[in-house]
């Protein structure tokens, strides 16, 4: 069976309630879009796993991968040493034909050459700076061997090539408007582009070191229904378990055109491409901030709880730790989880 058609009819098989939301601003209807944020009421025939291509239906397939990507981290680093590329390309070439990677390479689009040579192209072009999350080779493949489970999920779906795409997108939602509308458990702040924010943020963090994460801001402050969902559930069970006085989740990056992503990657960013931000269902989520507070520790129970559930993708890149919902997830119920709304 064709995958983007499997997608398709099983999310026509959910029954679902429709939200529209709109606020007035800047004399102009920001409009949220007639999209779904309030349920998906699947039966149990339409679980999540039922959404997975292939023979890649079963959480224990992508379990399993995760902890070959483990594995193969630990071999290249066996010596204690950064391993070369030449070494790098001859365990991943032998390795990444074993089955538990197979299972997965083999179902992402277009196919597990095209995997393959996403993986290998990050070691021959990764190059150590400030601004790389990997901290080194074996970091980075680790992040472009996770990510694939990202585009597993959304590989299937065409990117948004250009900011103008994202800005016209009807499929996003607008978090201006639901921050607007009290609707959001999580913070953020949109990227400033003036000389006089950048001076303000500068004095900022002068004047209180600490106060806010030391982040660019959200280039774009829209996203897909299904993660604000599930940000919205994951800052909700992270406020009830983090020590009091700890401050709401942050997320710093949503969703992004594929040019931006490019341009991080010139930058020396840890930016694979393809990658589910450009489709819009990936967020990358503030960690090392909260270290002050004594709440690192409970955000990555938290996020891990998530995957563990199946509802989520983790990679761990240092400050900021990124994550896909997968189709389907199971926590998706509601935007607002019910003991946030009084319920």
């Amino acid at each position: 069976m064709n995958w983007t058609n499997d997608v398709l009819r099983n999310f026509a098989s959910l029954a679902v309630s429709v939200l529209l939301l709109s606020v007035e601003r800047s004399g102009e209807r920001a409009r949220l879009g007639e999209t779904v944020v309030t349920s998906w009421l699947a039966g149990s025939e339409t679980a999540a796993h039922a959404l997975l291509p292939g023979a890649t239906r079963l959480d224990a397939d992508v379990s399993a991968y995760r902890g070959a990507v483990a594995d193969v981290v630990t071999e290249l680093m066996a010596d204690g040493l950064e391993p070369s590329v030449a070494a790098a390309e001859r365990i991943l070439t032998r390795r990444l034909a074993e089955p538990e990677f197979a299972v997965i390479l083999s179902a992402t689009p277009p196919g597990p050459e095209a995997a393959m040579r996403r993986v290998l192209r990050e070691v021959r072009t990764y190059r150590p700076n400030a601004r790389n999350s990997a901290g080194n080779l074996a970091g980075m493949i680790r992040i472009a061997l996770l990510s694939q489970i990202d585009l597993l999920w959304w590989g299937h779906l065409p990117a948004y090539d250009t900011d103008t795409e994202v800005l016209r997108s009807g499929e996003l939602l607008d978090l201006d408007a639901l921050r607007y509308g009290d609707m959001l458990l999580f913070r953020y702040r949109r990227q400033t582009s003036t000389l006089l924010g950048r001076a303000v943020r500068s004095a900022e963090r002068l004047a209180v070191p600490g106060h806010a994460p030391r982040t660019a801001g959200l280039r774009f402050a829209c996203a897909r229904p299904e993660l604000v969902v599930v940000l919205n559930q994951v800052a909700a069970e992270f406020r009830r378990l983090a020590p009091r006085g700890t401050p709401r989740l942050w997320v710093t990056s949503l969703t992004r055109s594929v040019r931006h992503q490019q341009h991080l990657r010139s930058l020396g960013y840890a930016a694979p491409v393809p990658s589910a931000h450009c489709v819009g269902f990936a967020a990358d989520i503030e960690m090392a901030w909260f270290r002050q507070f004594g709440a690192d520790w409970v955000l990555q129970d938290v996020l891990f709880e998530y995957q563990r559930a199946g509802d989520i993708n983790v990679i761990d890149e240092g400050q900021a730790w990124h994550i896909c919902v997968r189709p389907g997830a199971g926590r998706a119920l509601r935007l607002i989880p019910g003991e946030e709304m009084g319920g």
